[in-house]
């Protein structure tokens, strides 16, 4: 039996593993990069190695080194998790060749379907090759790998080899595999998997299905299980060709397979033979720990004849810290305080007081809800979201809850392209009103006492402003005999962390917590702004800065100072979060200055070029 795991991975995942694993007895070692030094799945895993270096290229993408690692560390499995080496076959090998347990699938199935290409081939189809306008418009894909990342939809022939170099790019950095290939991009359909799980001994099932439609740059934001509104007899079409492909591997572990459905069909898009980042909704439908199995199957147990029954409906939101209304621009900095109403399950990688950095995905956490019925689980989870402690960079958790309750969401109507038609309406800024005025009431309370006692002369009114959604505000409030007073309001409650406000006989709690400049009000997030502006802070206009810490990969070739550029025109690349970045011209005119190079480590703000706007 499996006495000693190691989990070639990160983050969320490695985390979710460890927990399986201590629940079974079984010792757990992590593997971390530098930038991981002190990051949760180390600190609560029994023993950790170190990758030297922080890009994962150096790092978890060295299956030598992880393999050394599990060999020094004494574990005798290795799981994979998901991303980085989980469908490598060389790696599997070499895991095998160690003399260790490999938990996952036989690297001849990683082989046959882990690369994209040669699984459309297995299920008797082909990428295209010879692109014309007719083909248009396409998908640009990674051929190893997932999350989204080496994907580029291509609407103009002339764009076709700029998007290859750039996926090509986004694989090799992200899955140390460059191929990437091009397929007919289907608009507007919706993306259905099955759960499969297979042991040695010839017994495969499929695990019902997920729908993964919320998408966003072709990443998923929002799964839930079963896929709502299909057909009985789509359904088991859809099971009847999970089966099929694991079979015509000899598949064994878990793994997922993923159909486009349109119109009433279901098209094969590719196998993921790993473990998916979704996987918990499938678990709390059919009430079992698919990691556990994982280890079962490793150990050569043998499933039961049939899978147990489905009960329910369970929805799982990825909170990520990432600006949706800024290109889905992704968020660092520390995370003070991450938790969720009780009920809810939330796999995390990170926990108060950790650091978001810009080496790896953004994911903070995934929130899953199980209920009874469809609209009681994502009633449940809208709720927790909406009430959840997210203190720290900028998150999704606004978009993830107006999706949730979006009337095309809730009838089970939605597709691939509803971020395409309904994101600006969703990242709208809405912040609660009284939000500034609870922030300064709550600030202003800690600062009363140090001023004596109440004066008899009427105070003057207090100023405070905060940059909301982007916006400047501007409250005032009084210091009174009897405490703290607003105009239209009364102030019932004021301290440090609590604020209690009545309007029309009405009253209202705002939970709020400070850290440095940054104020939380419940859900709202602002930014304590000084009196007046520093003018030196000001930037020419026209001034591109940097949305993001991040890495400049690239600059558009020939690009120099004094060229003539054209209003979005790509000038240069930043990867951050293991995704490139596109960096374009904000209007036609001159690029008066080029301050960026390839390889150069921006921060937040940093200014990249100048275009002088003809």
């Amino acid at each position: 039996m499996i006495a000693s795991v190691l989990v070639a991975n990160r983050g969320e995942i490695a985390c979710r593993v460890f927990r399986t694993c201590r629940e079974a007895g079984i010792r757990t070692v992590a593997v971390h990069s530098d930038a991981d030094e002190n990051a949760l799945h180390v600190r609560v895993a029994d023993a950790a190695v170190r990758l030297p270096g922080a890009s994962p290229a150096d790092t978890y993408l060295r299956g030598d080194l992880i393999v050394k690692a599990a060999v020094a560390a004494g574990a005798d499995a290795v799981h994979p998790g998901y991303g980085f080496l989980s469908e490598n076959a060389d790696f599997a090998r070499a895991v095998r060749d160690a003399g260790l347990v490999w938990i996952g699938p036989p690297p001849e199935a990683i082989e046959a379907m882990a690369s994209k290409t040669r699984a459309k081939q297995l299920m008797g189809l082909a990428p295209l090759t010879d692109v014309t306008e007719a083909d248009l418009p396409v998908l640009v894909k990674a051929a190893a790998g997932g999350g989204g990342r080496g994907m580029r939809v291509v609407r103009d022939l002339a764009d076709l080899d700029a998007e290859l170099t750039a996926a090509r790019a986004e694989a090799a950095s992200a899955f140390g595999d460059g191929e990437v290939f091009v397929e007919p991009y289907l608009e507007n359909g919706r993306h259905v998997e099955v759960q499969i799980l297979a042991d040695t001994h010839g017994t495969v099932w499929a695990l019902g299905t997920r729908d993964c439609s919320l998408q966003r740059r072709h990443q998923k934001v929002i799964e839930e299980a079963p896929a709502p509104g299909l057909s009985p007899g789509l359904t088991a079409e859809l099971h009847d060709l999970a089966v099929r492909a694991a079979r015509a591997v000899d598949y064994a572990g878990a793994g997922t397979v993923e159909f486009l459905v349109a119109d009433g069909r279901a098209h094969f898009l590719e196998m993921n033979t790993r473990l998916q980042v979704e996987h918990p909704v499938t678990e709390a439908v059919f009430g079992i720990d698919l990691v556990a199995l994982q280890l079962a199957i490793a150990e050569g147990q043998a499933l039961d004849g049939d899978p147990p029954p489905a009960r329910g409906h369970a929805v799982e939101a990825r909170l990520y810290a990432e600006d949706p209304s800024r290109g889905w621009a992704p968020q660092t900095g520390r995370l003070h305080r991450l938790t969720v109403p009780d009920g809810i399950r939330l796999d995390t990688g990170c926990t108060d007081g950790d650091d978001i950095g810009v080496h790896y995905d953004p994911m903070l956490a995934k929130a899953v809800a199980h209920a009874p019925t469809r609209a009681e689980a994502v009633r449940r989870l809208a709720g927790a979201l909406e009430r959840a402690a997210i203190h720290g960079p900028v998150t999704n958790r606004d978009l993830l809850v107006r999706s949730l309750r979006h009337e095309e969401f809730t009838s089970g109507r939605m597709d691939t392209g509803f971020y395409d038609r309904h994101l600006t309406g969703l990242t709208r800024p809405a912040p609660d009103p009284l939000a500034p005025l609870a922030a300064a009431l709550a600030d202003a309370s800690t600062r009363a006492g140090r001023f004596g006692g109440w004066r008899n002369l009427p105070s003057g009114p207090q100023v405070k402003r905060y940059a909301v959604d982007g916006e400047d505000v501007e409250v005032r409030y009084r210091h009174t005999r009897t405490g703290l007073a607003a105009d239209g309001v009364r102030v019932v409650h004021a301290d440090a962390g609590l604020v209690v406000l009545e309007t029309d006989g009405v009253q209202r709690r705002f939970a709020v917590a400070r850290y440095g400049d940054q104020v939380h009000v419940d859900a709202t997030r602002l930014t304590a702004l000084p009196r007046f502006p520093d003018p030196t802070t000001q930037h020419a206009p026209g001034s591109l800065l940097a949305p993001m810490p991040g890495t400049v990969v690239r600059v558009a070739d020939g690009l120099t100072e004094g060229a003539t550029v054209q209003a979005g025109q790509p000038l240069l690349w930043l990867e951050a979060m293991k995704m490139e970045h596109r960096i374009t011209a904000p209007a036609t005119g001159t690029l008066a200055a080029l301050n960026a190079v390839p390889g150069q480590q921006v921060t937040v703000g940093s200014l990249l070029a100048v275009v002088q706007a003809s």
